[in-house]
């Protein structure tokens, strides 16, 4: 951001956020002072305020004589002004311990994961797993339910399970589903999700197997099982935005809690983020959270062992403690990685 501070200015909006994040209060110039201990008096901390508010950097509520920082303030504190901690050891060893926990299965860890980011930042944790279309094919099977019903299972490296009902138009034996699964899993050995679905139709349309009818009917079955499906996105803590005074108005929270509420809804707004590296901070109306108009989102990126990606992250109040959360999603971030690496 292209804004010109003198040192004084830089800490005493610094010193104003800090108070804010704090409080949720409006900040006076007499509380600056006092506060911060700074060696100046309260008229000059009101007339650097007052041309920080000329700036576009502070804002006065008409029910209140302190000031209150605006978006920009806050991308300025964030981009130039804040001190990130150090993320502590206990801090890294809920987040192990919640990440291990249950099992090496994705899902499970990244349920967790959610829940770990709410817990330690005490705002909403968001985890969006990685498209299972890129994830490679690990093996199919077939399970006859009823006469003209096969439960199709399609499994991924990386662990996470698609099932689909298909309906035959034979009966079909279980031996037969056994030699027809046997069939797909060495024809789509090594092949990414979608790329198996590719390679079913191309194979489809081949004459040899037009005339072979137990092949076939593994390709027409295996058609309807291979969809090409969207992420799973989990989220928690929603009831703690609840805590934060500022949104105490009813209305805007149900608005809230819809867009969090409808999968498709997060997944395409969230998707921007997928496409940045490292931990990215979006503010207020930067944020791809359209209903959320107040708040801020800070992601990044993980991988699995085969390098597909997924998206973890944290939503709280434009009021978040930035200096706190940033550290927490990186290391979570890194954290998660190399557990999907090694399992």
């Amino acid at each position: 951001m292209s804004v010109e501070l003198s040192a004084r200015s830089r800490q005493i909006l610094e010193a104003i956020v800090e108070d804010y994040i704090a409080t949720a209060e409006p900040v006076g110039s007499s509380a600056v002072a006092r506060r911060h201990a700074l060696t100046l008096s309260s008229a000059t901390v009101r007339n650097v305020m007052a041309n920080l508010e000329e700036m576009g950097l502070l804002t006065s509520p008409h029910t209140s004589a302190g000031r209150i920082p605006t978006e920009k303030a806050y991308r300025l504190y964030v981009d130039s002004l804040i001190g990130l901690r150090q993320i502590s050891r206990e801090e890294k060893k809920l987040i192990i311990r919640r990440c291990r926990q249950s099992g090496s299965g994705l899902p499970e860890i990244l349920k967790e994961t959610s829940r770990a980011l709410s817990s330690l930042s005490n705002y909403m944790g968001i985890v969006v797993t990685p498209s299972f279309t890129s994830d490679i094919f690990r093996h199919i099977e077939f399970i006859r339910i009823g006469t003209h019903r096969v439960l199709a299972i399609l499994v991924s490296t990386n662990g996470l399970v698609q099932n689909r009902l298909v309906e035959t138009v034979d009966d079909i034996p279980e031996k037969d589903l056994l030699r027809m699964s046997n069939y797909l899993n060495e024809l789509m050995q090594g092949l990414t999700i979608y790329q198996a679905r590719e390679r079913i139709l191309a194979e489809m349309k081949n004459e040899k197997t037009q005339y072979d009818s137990m092949m076939s009917q593994a390709l027409s079955i295996s058609k309807q099982a291979v969809t090409v499906g969207e992420e799973e996105i989990f989220v928690e803590g929603q009831a703690r935005i609840l805590d934060q005074p500022e949104f105490s108005d009813v209305t805007r929270m149900k608005e809230m809690f819809q867009a969090f509420e409808q999968k498709s809804t997060m997944l395409q707004l969230l998707g921007r983020c997928m496409t940045a590296d490292g931990v990215q901070i979006y503010i207020g109306s930067e944020t791809p959270v359209s209903h959320s108009a107040g708040m801020s989102l800070i992601t990044s990126r993980f991988t699995t062992g085969n390098n597909t990606i997924g998206l973890l992250g944290v939503i709280g109040p434009t009021r978040m403690g930035y200096s706190n959360v940033i550290p927490i999603v990186d290391y979570t971030a890194r954290l998660v990685s190399r557990l999907l690496h090694n399992t």
